[in-house]
């Protein structure tokens, strides 16, 4: 299923939808930046009832400001390391992360995401990016920023609808 028909899937009927994005990763590494693209390539573009969060490094520091939103819908974005084209992004089940041990994050992201299902809302996914390089360093790999220019523009498309 590709990314857009999984989305559509995610968002579908419903009715009143507040969705909270949290872009996740480091500002210091190349391609871990990612997640906090998509969000900047997001602002002033969505309506009222879409929340963008840039998160870093600690997702886990904006539960309140997530739960205070009352989200329907929680979508986190993050690099990540799959078999892929660079700049591909894929719905990334917490299952598939739960012994992931690299990360540049302070909590698990699987634990958060458990957190958030159980304690603000239902519908919680994690998109994951395609990183080529999360060394230390600025810039992002050129695939990498496109594919981040086309999962906002997705995005736009799914949530102006």
């Amino acid at each position: 299923m590709s990314l857009r028909a999984e989305l559509e899937s995610f968002f579908d009927g419903a009715e009143g939808r507040r969705v909270v994005i949290v872009g996740i990763g480091s500002l210091i590494r190349h391609d871990d930046i990612v997640g906090l693209k998509v969000v900047e390539l997001l602002e002033g573009k969505l309506p009222e009832n879409v929340l963008l969060l840039s998160a870093e490094t600690v997702p886990e520091s904006y539960t309140g400001a997530i739960r205070d939103f009352k989200p329907t819908h929680v979508l986190l974005i993050d690099a990540a390391n799959f078999n892929g084209e660079p700049g591909e992004g894929r719905i990334i089940s917490p299952k598939m992360i739960v012994n992931v041990s690299v990360s540049t994050h302070s909590l698990p992201l699987h634990v958060l995401i458990d957190y958030l299902k159980k304690s603000i809302c239902e519908n919680v996914v994690l998109i994951g990016i395609r990183g080529v390089n999360i060394d230390l360093g600025g810039g992002m790999s050129p695939g990498v920023e496109e594919g981040a220019t086309r999962i906002a523009d997705l995005l736009l498309d799914l949530l102006l609808q």
